[in-house]
């Protein structure tokens, strides 16, 4: 039986180093992602990446509206191509993650062995890189996983996973999936609760979440706010949308940062902002 056709998509907007680190270790791996999806978010510039080595991308533009990137819309753009090129297998990876050796056929594994289930695989953070930049002959020296997230070992898996847990990082799922949750919600528009959201609708559509140990990455390094106060104005948006969806607010956790830093507070089911919110608008 032959492999099945494998595609990578990517959603970016700026960060063209880490993305180039991202070709990098695709054109590493085995097998190379047939076809290799960028969707350019408002980034001109990116729509003229042409690298020299290694796999090629093809890069797909998408507008920027006023409120904010079009997260959700962009991955369903890149996913609408890959489907279109033939691909069987559907890889999401941030733009920051550098995938491991065997991500590719790992993730290809999984998703033609059992179709019915969404898989993730392990994110390790990396430190900040040293001069010369990270080394990706030697990035599987520094695995170690994210806490908050399950983390199997190369070669086992687990099945039956809790959406709240679910993020776009890094997972996959094979195009039948993808049709039957017809994509990511397009009306979440900026940071926060579009793959919460689609965590659910998995489960909703009949399928399941699991985590794949052989599908490691590796996430570069930036600079970033916890809780993320940037984003203020995206997630009390995007939380709202998520409540009338599924009866409940999602991002909790940062929810209450933010009301002990005195910037949102409780009313009735809603969340405010205060006037010492900034919410650049």
């Amino acid at each position: 039986m032959s492999a099945a056709r494998t595609a990578v998509i990517t959603i970016a907007h700026g960060r063209h180093d880490h993305l180039s680190m991202q070709q990098r270790g695709l054109s590493r791996g085995k097998p190379i992602p047939e076809p290799y999806v960028v969707v350019a978010m408002g980034d001109e510039q990116l729509c003229e990446w042409r690298p020299r080595q290694g796999v090629r991308p093809e890069v797909v533009p998408i507008a920027v509206p006023a409120a904010g990137l079009p997260l959700a819309a962009a991955r369903n753009l890149g996913a609408a191509a890959a489907l279109d090129a033939g691909a069987e297998v559907l890889v999401f990876l941030d733009v920051d993650c550098i995938p491991g050796n065997d991500l590719v056929g790992a993730y290809a594994e999984a998703v033609t062995t059992r179709p019915d289930v969404v898989w993730s695989g392990p994110v390790t953070y990396l430190a900040p890189p040293p001069e010369g930049g990270y080394e990706l002959a030697h990035l599987q020296d520094l695995d170690s996983p994210h806490l908050a997230r399950p983390a199997p070992r190369a070669g086992d898996w687990s099945v039956g996973g809790d959406p709240d847990l679910f993020w776009s990082l890094s997972f996959a799922m094979h195009r039948d999936a993808w049709s039957r949750t017809g994509g990511f919600h397009e009306a979440y528009v900026g940071y926060g609760g579009e793959d919460t959201d689609f965590a659910r609708v998995v489960r909703k559509s009949g399928l399941d979440l699991g985590w794949w140990g052989s599908a490691r990455a590796y996430h570069q390094h930036h600079s970033t706010q916890s809780p993320p106060r940037q984003h203020l104005g995206d997630i009390l948006r995007n939380g709202r949308l998520f409540h009338d969806r599924w009866g409940h607010w999602p991002m909790l956790g940062w929810l209450e940062e933010f009301q002990r830093g005195g910037l949102v507070y409780r009313q009735g089911e809603d969340w405010v902002a205060t006037s010492r919110a900034d919410l650049g608008q």
